[in-house]
């Protein structure tokens, strides 16, 4: 936790020298996307030490837009409906960095608009631009989620004095969004797979109910607006199901 009037990339060697740490022995591929908060020249040594391929934001200066000043022009013609998107890399060297790295531009022209969309990225990956591209912009999937946390469980809800009680609200409510999002994934059927964690919350977990007591049995008098009867059963009978998965062996898929 810290004060929400400081830069995104502020602290970032005291948040990320951890998680590294944490998987440096680890036989896998290590990537870290950023945006343009995080285009520093000691980042992108320390990535390139630790070996993790990175995507990270470029924020634009006369010298990237002079290089791809030859894709601004539209083509002549009638423009398309859909935007017409041209990529270009090349080696760019800023006046702190110790060496050229390589940086992919993306270049849209939109139907409507008179100046193109233009974005730049820095990266150390060997892929085509189109992909570095691509793979960047799976930034905006994770901040969707982030969203939808934001909206499902309001864990931007931090109203303690403390720093350190702040921290374990967000860590519960983190918590309650994993096991949410667990649930989502397990339990859902097909017909409402789609449910956003908003959508699971108000028409499965906080509805009203009329309980009856008899005897030897409760019943739950629900409305079926939002969830049908059999769709409640079958929700039901995955949860059951759930406690007798086991863990599979390593090695079996």
């Amino acid at each position: 936790m810290r004060n929400g009037n400081v830069a995104s990339a502020d602290q970032w060697r005291s948040m990320l020298e951890p998680i590294v740490e944490r998987y440096r022995d680890l036989p896998i591929q290590r990537f870290f996307r950023g945006d343009a908060a995080f285009a520093r020249p000691e980042l992108y040594e320390f990535l390139e030490k630790e070996g993790y391929s990175y995507v990270i934001r470029l924020a634009s200066n006369d010298v990237l837009e002079r290089e791809v000043e030859p894709f601004l022009a539209r083509p002549v013609g009638c423009p398309s409906h859909r935007p017409l998107v041209r990529y270009h890399s090349f080696q760019y060297q800023a006046a702190s960095w110790g060496k050229p790295r390589r940086v992919v531009a993306k270049i849209e022209h939109h139907n409507g608009e008179l100046f193109p969309r233009v974005g730049f990225i820095v990266t150390n990956l060997r892929y085509w631009a189109r992909q570095v591209v691509k793979f960047y912009n799976g930034r905006g999937t994770a901040e969707q989620w982030i969203k939808e946390g934001k909206n499902a469980v309001k864990w931007t809800r931090l109203s303690c004095h403390d720093f350190v009680d702040n921290q374990v609200r967000l860590q519960l409510f983190t918590l309650a969004y994993n096991l949410g999002n667990f649930l989502r994934r397990l339990v859902l059927p097909e017909p409402v797979k789609h449910w956003s964690m908003t959508s699971l919350r108000e028409k499965l977990i906080k509805i009203g109910a009329h309980v009856v007591r008899h005897s030897r049995y409760v019943v739950f008098r629900m409305a079926e607006v939002a969830v049908s009867r059999q769709l409640f059963s079958e929700i039901l009978d995955r949860i059951r199901d759930l406690g007798s998965m086991r863990p599979r062996a390593p090695g079996l898929g």
